[in-house]
């Protein structure tokens, strides 16, 4: 069952490559319960098929880097970048597209929480297995508040610029 506005974000573990290591973060991989990471905070969050692939690499996460600071000006705490890879893949995608300090790079490797929140997309027929459907939430304090899911092959509801006019 797919999650709905007004929903509580399900549980679930999402893992970040952490750079620079400090107290409480040790360098490389580490598990974030989505309860602590949500609780008492505003999040923009953004999914996506996965790391390096066309749509994602050239439109996805440039447009919330070039929306940055309007979002933040909307009072969102943290800006998200949620696909079904592996942490070190999404650490090495996020250095590569220059997000450091603006968009958390955060990799469900084997698309649990992607499955609680009822929006996986099985790519096995095109050789890239379970991943996440392309999609937008924005999740105060846990809740889900607004929720824009593409239709496939889409990338237009998505996008910062039209995750804007939520906040």
């Amino acid at each position: 069952m797919t999650v709905k506005v007004g929903d509580h974000v399900p549980e679930g573990t999402l893992t970040e490559f952490i750079e620079n290591e400090t107290a409480g973060c040790a360098l490389g991989p580490n598990d974030f319960k989505v309860s602590e990471l949500t609780k008492g905070k505003k999040i923009l969050m953004f999914a996506l098929p996965g790391a390096y692939t066309p749509t994602c690499s050239a439109k996805h996460v440039p447009s919330y880097l070039e929306s940055y600071d309007a979002i933040k000006a909307k009072g969102v705490d943290e800006i998200w970048c949620v696909a079904v890879n592996d942490a070190f893949v999404m650490g090495a995608w996020g250095r590569e597209q220059g997000v450091a300090g603006k968009i958390r790079m955060l990799g469900d490797g084997a698309a649990a929480w992607t499955k609680a929140m009822g929006l996986e997309l099985d790519l096995t027929a095109r050789n890239m297995g379970v991943r996440s459907q392309r999609y937008a939430a924005l999740i105060e304090d846990g809740v889900i508040k607004a929720l824009e899911i593409e239709a496939p092959g889409a990338f237009e509801v998505s996008s910062a610029q039209s995750m804007l006019k939520h906040l």
